[in-house]
């Protein structure tokens, strides 16, 4: 294929699985990219230790094997984009701007984190960096980024909303009159679909009778694409593609990410529910180990560097705990600070 641009029209299922686009990646944002996938990583690893010594609050929504979908497709944004993320996709954040350090202070509650200790762990959000805290009630934050990018359109700003959505989400109702506005509308909106496998202890067989969510899009007569989850290069090639039609105009488009949640729903789940071979089948297409082979393969990724990145990650990480545990509690009376409009 070349360097052939991927065109998405009304109605297309486009299957990519090659790298037209990232002959715009330098050698330098190649590797950043690898360096938030490991710190992603690095963060999720800490954070499930934390937990289990009762260090932090609220539940810890792991990102294993989700690294490429998340920070492939935050990849693609401009600055004045919107990243709208779900639970998983923190890596998605560390693109935008988002600190170890305050990240951690976030789960431990601490005043120093994002929603200064007034919600849930994942419940993050800076509207100085473009990002909308995630919405527990998954398919409102199709509606929500709906309604914004309405607002881009009825302003003629060249700006785009991407957020998320898992398989079991494509279930719910809110999910469907979401898409079906933005299609209607034509809206600068790209929604990617996480398919990790399961929604919760429910298999996709079991939820929907369609192999492949991204048929969903042909409902909505906007464009399908379905890519593969754990090529980081790949996603950001699709995601692309997808916010250059929204921002010229051409309305939202459905992204169907095939990848697989590695672990449990959360850390008190331990996913007994998921058969042994599955996992072992998806282990050898881990996206680290997978971008750290093309990396090599095209010399851009030898020992040392590599050495170097790992280092630098396990000191941030070392850092942002330390800060987080020594950062102060909320004050009682900050309790409703910030939390209505003036």
């Amino acid at each position: 294929m070349g360097e052939q641009k991927p065109e998405l029209n009304s109605q297309t299922l486009v299957l990519l699985h090659f790298h037209s686009l990232i002959m715009n990646l330098k050698k330098d944002e190649l590797l950043k990219i690898y360096y938030y996938m490991k710190l992603i990583r690095a963060i999720d690893d800490r954070a499930s230790k934390l937990y289990r010594q009762g260090k932090l609050y609220g539940g810890v929504y792991s990102g294993w094997g989700n690294e490429a979908t998340a920070i492939g497709s935050a990849w693609a944004l401009e600055k004045e984009d919107i990243l709208a993320p779900l639970q998983r996709d923190v890596g998605a954040t560390l693109v935008r701007g988002f600190t170890p350090a305050k990240i951690f202070a976030q789960y431990m509650g601490k005043k120093t984190g994002y929603t200064r200790g007034k919600d849930l762990n994942l419940h993050m959000g800076d509207l100085k960096l473009g990002v909308i805290a995630p919405i527990s009630m998954l398919g409102e934050t199709i509606v929500v980024c709906s309604g914004i990018a309405l607002s881009f359109k009825l302003r003629r700003e060249k700006r785009v909303v991407l957020t998320y959505i898992g398989d079991g989400g494509t279930s719910t109702g809110l999910f469907h009159e979401g898409m079906n506005f933005a299609g209607v509308h034509k809206l600068p909106l790209v929604v990617i679909c996480e398919n990790n496998q399961y929604a919760y202890s429910t298999p996709l067989s079991k939820q929907t009778a369609l192999v492949d969510l991204v048929d969903r899009a042909k409902a909505y007569g906007i464009p399908g694409v379905v890519v593969d989850g754990n090529d980081v290069l790949a996603v950001y090639e699709v995601t692309k593609a997808a916010v250059e039609n929204a921002r010229s105009g051409k309305g939202p488009t459905f992204i169907e990410s095939k990848t697989m949640r590695m672990r449990g729903h959360a850390e008190h789940d331990d996913a007994f529910y998921v058969p042994k071979q599955l996992l072992e089948e998806w282990a050898k297409k881990d996206p680290i180990d997978r971008f750290e082979k093309y990396l090599r393969n095209h010399k851009i990724l030898n020992k040392t560097i590599q050495s170097e990145i790992e280092t630098r990650i396990e000191k941030e990480i070392e850092e942002a705990v330390q800060f987080a545990e020594n950062s102060p509690w909320p004050e009682p009376e900050e309790a409703l600070e910030g939390v209505y409009a003036d």
